[in-house]
């Protein structure tokens, strides 16, 4: 929004045309993320516009977006869980993060909302934003030694700076980069420790059913997460009962 308000906060919109779209777009063409997400945002805003009787037409409406390709997610490597931990100590708000999203399975929007009071019966009582899913979730070993570790001055687990209010989602990405700079890890987001808690269910042993159960996830999500991690474990079986068949012949 204040991107929009810098080019074009002093312009009459009835006078926008569809080639004043595509320019704007063709701007920010070395961003292309940018440039599709402010694509769709001037796609809703004009589209008031049409509503409030403004214009008659919206000439963002069929303005492709810049074709991009997609970077498929990948779960964080063992070696940079180990080098995060030792370079976040507990006590420190970039650990419990990164323990709360590992351990509970669950998206960076529902971790930052996580109260004590939602700590019940050893475990997490999880309402999930996006899907409004009620899960229960016990707690880890490593994820209860970091809420041990953790200050409980605040209803939130996760609290700014100042342990007054809960830690912002810009506030957790910034300190989390900061430390995916440090140890080499700016492959892996923060996103990706989602992928870690399904991989690493499916790696002990679990179930479609039995990952969803922690993770909220639906069937089809479940297997989208675990695809690669999923080939490697059944190329272990495969190739253990290949090994057995040979022994017994």
């Amino acid at each position: 929004m204040r991107f929009f308000e810098e080019v074009m906060g002093d312009a009459n919109p009835i006078n926008m045309k569809r080639k004043d779209v595509i320019r704007l777009r063709a701007s920010n063409a070395n961003k292309p993320y940018f440039a599709n997400y402010s694509l769709r945002v001037l796609r809703v805003l004009l589209e008031h516009c049409v509503d409030l009787g403004w214009r008659e037409t919206n000439p963002a409406r069929g303005v492709s977006e810049i074709k991009t390709v997609k970077k498929s997610r990948k779960p964080w490597p063992q070696e940079l869980l180990v080098q995060y931990r030792a370079v976040c100590p507990l006590g420190t708000r970039e650990r419990l993060a990164m323990e709360l999203c590992v351990g509970t399975g669950q998206r960076i929007g529902d971790v930052i909302e996580m109260r004590w009071s939602d700590i019940q019966d050893g475990g997490f009582a999880v309402s999930q934003n996006k899907t409004g899913k009620q899960l229960w979730i016990p707690i880890l070993p490593e994820l209860q030694a970091a809420l041990d570790a953790a200050s409980k001055h605040s209803v939130f687990i996760l609290t700014n700076e100042q342990g007054t209010n809960r830690w912002s989602y810009r506030g957790v990405a910034q300190a989390v980069k900061n430390v995916r700079q440090q140890i080499g890890a700016l492959e892996f987001d923060i996103h990706s420790w989602r992928y870690n808690a399904a991989c690493e269910l499916v790696e002990a042993g679990c179930s479609d059913d039995l990952v969803a159960a922690v993770t909220g996830q639906s069937a089809a999500m479940v297997q989208h997460y675990t695809r690669q991690v999923r080939q490697r474990v059944r190329a272990i079986q495969a190739q253990q009962m290949r090994t057995e068949q040979k022994q017994n012949v």
